[in-house]
């Protein structure tokens, strides 16, 4: 399915916040929140807020470690695929 790429990406946001501290790993939980609820909303999301929350993650993968920036590349990676299937392409 479509969405669980959308909470696959929330899960390896909380794991790329739990690798991290302060306003970095709040950021991250943010996100993810808002993957979550994009996620279960009755109507997806369109590439323009995608590509919000994927411009906030790529700030963040120069503050963090390799591990969180390990789960913050693998959250990009299922935002594509969620992307790929909605109309407009990326």
């Amino acid at each position: 399915m479509a969405r669980q790429q959308l909470e696959t990406a929330a899960q390896n946001l909380r794991t790329a916040s739990d690798a991290t501290a302060g306003e970095a790993s709040d950021r991250l939980d943010d996100l993810a929140d808002q993957l979550d609820d994009l996620a279960t909303r009755d109507s997806g999301p369109d590439h323009g807020r995608l590509a919000r929350i994927q411009s906030a993650l790529a700030d963040l993968d120069d503050e963090v470690d390799a591990d969180a920036a390990a789960a913050i590349d693998d959250a990009d990676d299922a935002i594509n695929a969620y992307r790929e299937t909605i109309e407009g392409g990326v």
